[in-house]
This record gives structure tokens, sequence and C-alpha cells, in this order.
């Protein structure tokens, strides 16, 4: 990983509150581009609010978030907001399908944050989107099932389609928030390689849930305890006492 690159995330002075308590608190933490690493730790730890500092549906009380070199925060205006998000691909926990849909207009919606703001509202779709959905979809092995609603698919389907969507978005960063969760075995491990897969080009942050899935998913492990790091490693440096720590 080449450290002379501008990082595709960097985080200085970060500290986000929930009342008087605060949640989250990051000194410093630099991504390089292209990196892929693991987010560990308890319930509560910070993880997922880390990741929603990055896309800027949480704000800090303090501190600067820079993605890709643009501002997340101190954001200006809503609409640069909207450029932030428009190079950064998730796929959550609560997937964010909308299921009276069909699998290809999910993926659709994907292209949304990079059209022309008129024609996203009114979700108006040229034949070339179309055929990148497509595409998308074969890529995860779910053309067949393109017409069928999202409410009517299994929940490892369900997660191939929302990997199809951040395909279609083709972005620069991935946030990925345990997106094995409710899988079994079999399809976690081919959801994770999908995910990769997919995230060939772009920086890659996934919020792991199982742990064995870390060698997989990841070259570096960052751990969370009380809304800090307390880890920072390489992933093959991983240990049982490190875990022992961070979920003790």
């Amino acid at each position: 990983m080449n450290h002379n690159l501008t990082p595709c995330i960097a985080l200085n002075g970060v500290r986000v509150n929930m009342g008087a308590r605060c949640i989250l608190e990051v000194p410093s933490l630099h991504i390089q581009p292209g990196e892929k690493v693991a987010v560990l730790g308890r319930n509560g730890a910070g993880k997922s609010t880390l990741l929603r500092c990055l896309n800027g549906f949480v704000r800090p009380a303090e501190g600067s978030i820079q993605v890709n070199n643009l501002t997340v925060c101190p954001i200006r205006r809503e609409r640069d907001l909207r450029i932030v998000r428009a190079q950064v691909g998730q796929v959550l926990q609560g997937l964010h399908l909308v299921g009276r849909l069909t699998a290809l207009e999910n993926v659709l919606v994907g292209g949304l944050a990079s059209m022309p703001l008129l024609r996203s509202w009114v979700r108006l779709f040229t034949p070339a989107e179309t055929e990148r959905a497509q595409a998308a979809l074969s890529a995860v092995g779910m053309l067949g099932l393109a017409s069928k609603r999202a409410d009517q698919l299994s929940g490892g389907e369900r997660q191939k389609v929302a990997i199809a969507r951040m395909l279609m978005q083709q972005p620069r960063l991935v946030l990925a928030d345990e997106p094995t969760a409710a899988l079994d075995p079999t399809a976690s491990e081919e959801v994770c390689q999908l995910l990769l897969q997919c995230a060939q080009q772009a920086t890659l942050l996934t919020v792991v849930h199982n742990t064995k899935l870390v060698p997989l998913l990841s070259q570096r492990v960052i751990g969370l305890k009380a809304g800090r790091i307390v880890l920072d490693c390489p992933s093959h440096e991983l240990s049982q006492e490190h875990l022992d720590f961070l979920y003790e």
C-alpha cells in the first residue's frame, strides 16, 4: 500500500456525542485508497457510528472528516454531501431495499446519485442504465430474478441485490455494515467473495460480525472499544488475545 497517496479516508479530532455522552472519539485515522479494512468491536462500541460519519449521516460535534479528498465535516452545503455520497457505496444490515420494487429497479436506484437531479426524481432510466443494472445483477448471479419483488427474495438474495446496486454505483469507497449478519455460513462466504469482487478498484471498510471472516475481507483490522480505537494492526497479526480484549 502506497502511504504517499492522499488518504481515501482522513479523520482528525473527531468527537460524536449523544446527549452528554461521547459515543465516538477518533483523534486520527487515515485509510489509504484501495485498502481493505475490517472494523471489530462489541455492540455499542461505535462501529456503525464510524461508518455513518463517513457518509455524513452522523454529524460530529468536533473534528474534520475527508472522504476521497472531499470534505464531509464540517459541511457547508447539503449538495456537497450529495457529491460525496455519489462516490460511496453502502451494503447495510437493514439492506435498505425497497420491498415493492423489483430487484432490477432496486439496482437502478443505485445510479440515482450520479444522475441529473430532475431525472433521478422521476426515476427515468435510459436503456444504457438498464443494461448496466442487468449486468450488475448478472455479476452477482441474480439476473434470473431481476423481475422479482425485493420483499419476495431470501436474505442472501436480497444481500446480492444490495451488492449489485452498489456495483451499479461504481463507488470509490464501499461501506459494508455487518453484510453477512443473518446469513448462513455458505451464503456468508458467497456474499464476502462478491463484496471483494465488486470492491476490487475501491477502498472497502467492513464492520465484521463473524471474526472468522476477517482474513477473507481485510488486510487491516481496526478495533473499537467504548467509542475509541484500541487496535489497529494487519489482519494476519490479529490474535485471540486481541479478540478477548475487544469483546471482554
